[in-house]
């Protein structure tokens, strides 16, 4: 009588969650009394058709990458019967995986790459005080997925299974049906995990989706946040001017909040574009407080509006890869920024920070212009 359990221990990130296989086979002794020479995994119908993902790579990170199995054989006298046989798969244990999962899981070259990391394999030996034979199995594989030759191996998900069987002495028996279950176990591991993870997992994503929308506050405190509804006032000028040259000075700033989440295999960032001004940085001289002077310090906050809009437009255009968005748009934030201070210098020299009535008027023409054309009156 041959006894086995499987445990099978799967962990989803740092998760560990435990599931337990445990079973009786009897079986008649096989032939191959002495366990020398390689193991050849047989081809089985597996109970799983991966529809997300396809084995693209098998990668050995096995200490030991050239044994599989410590086997005791079928007892010939006294001295042996303490010995056990290094065992391995046939061709070595990364292309015996590999064979077998080319053999038996379907490939879809359209689905996600997959790439097997062999953590460990191996069936340890040891004779009971009852003179039974004892083995565990262990296999701990973790899987990651293929972005290409310029990207790093994106971990996905481990997978921590084993086998302890007892048997008698003295006989020969078969294990390749046992490394065969629990190998496919992890098959079917990685199988479940793929199709529970594939819509709402951002490493699984295919694609990524941007909207905007502009920040609206409830109840205005010190920032101003931009709205054609909501012009500046004299009022909102509260600091002190201190010495300046200048009659009046606003700071407003382009930010943003970002939301993504994943439906349906698709990052959905969601960008809360922010256009602001505090108020306890303005300020205003006494006496300076003109219609002429506010026109030309609203103006700053319209060009900063506009920047925000060039934001958008540089967004919409990029194919923003799944592995990295966030990287272009960290970029083109900061060219937005360089552009902001870049147009207010420009804005404040031709017009000579509102002196130059002339220029000041093209720049009001200019700036009603391509609000008009992103809407924003």
């Amino acid at each position: 009588m041959i006894k086995l359990s499987f445990k099978d221990y799967y962990r989803f990130g740092i998760v560990l969650i435990g599931c337990v296989f445990t079973f009786v086979i009897y079986s008649g002794f096989q032939s191959n009394p002495t366990p020398v020479g390689d193991i050849t995994l047989q081809d089985e119908r597996l109970p799983v058709i991966p529809k997300e993902f396809y084995i693209a790579n098998i990668v050995d990170e096995r200490d030991d990458r050239n044994t599989v199995a410590w086997l005791f054989p079928a007892a010939i006298n006294k001295k042996d019967e303490s010995k056990t046989y290094p065992v391995d798969l046939h061709g070595g244990a990364g292309a015996a995986i590999k064979q077998f999962t080319d053999h038996n899981l379907p490939v879809d070259k359209s689905a996600r790459p997959v790439i097997i990391v062999l953590k460990k394999f191996v069936d340890k030996e040891s004779q009971k005080a009852d003179g039974r034979i004892e083995g565990r199995v262990s296999l701990i594989m973790s899987f990651s997925l293929d972005r290409g030759d310029n990207d790093d191996a994106l971990h996905l998900a481990d997978y921590n299974g084993s086998v302890v069987y007892t048997r008698s002495a003295g006989a020969a028996w078969d294990v390749e049906p046992t490394l065969r279950k629990l190998l496919i176990n992890g098959l079917v591991y990685i199988n479940t995990w793929m199709n529970q993870q594939a819509g709402t997992n951002i490493k699984l994503a295919k694609a990524v989706k941007v909207n905007f929308t502009d920040y609206e506050e409830k109840q205005e405190g010190d920032t101003i946040y931009y709205s054609v509804n909501r012009p500046l006032k004299w009022d909102d000028f509260q600091s002190k001017t201190g010495n300046n040259k200048y009659e009046a000075e606003v700071f407003p700033s382009v930010g943003y909040d970002e939301v993504a989440k994943v439906i349906n295999g698709v990052v959905n960032v969601r960008l809360i574009m922010k256009v602001s001004l505090p108020k306890s940085a303005c300020w205003v001289k006494d006496g300076s407080q003109s219609t002429y002077a506010l026109n030309h310090e609203q103006r700053h906050f319209d060009i900063v509006k506009l920047v925000a809009e060039h934001f958008k437009q540089k967004i919409k255009a990029e194919d923003l890869p799944v592995s990295n968005f966030e990287g272009p748009i960290n970029e083109d934030y900061l060219e937005t920024y360089r552009e902001m201070d870049s147009l207010q210098k420009l804005y404040d020299n031709e017009t000579m920070h509102g002196i130059n009535q002339s220029a000041q008027q093209r720049w009001n023409e200019k700036i009603d212009k391509e609000l008009k054309e992103y809407g924003v009156r």
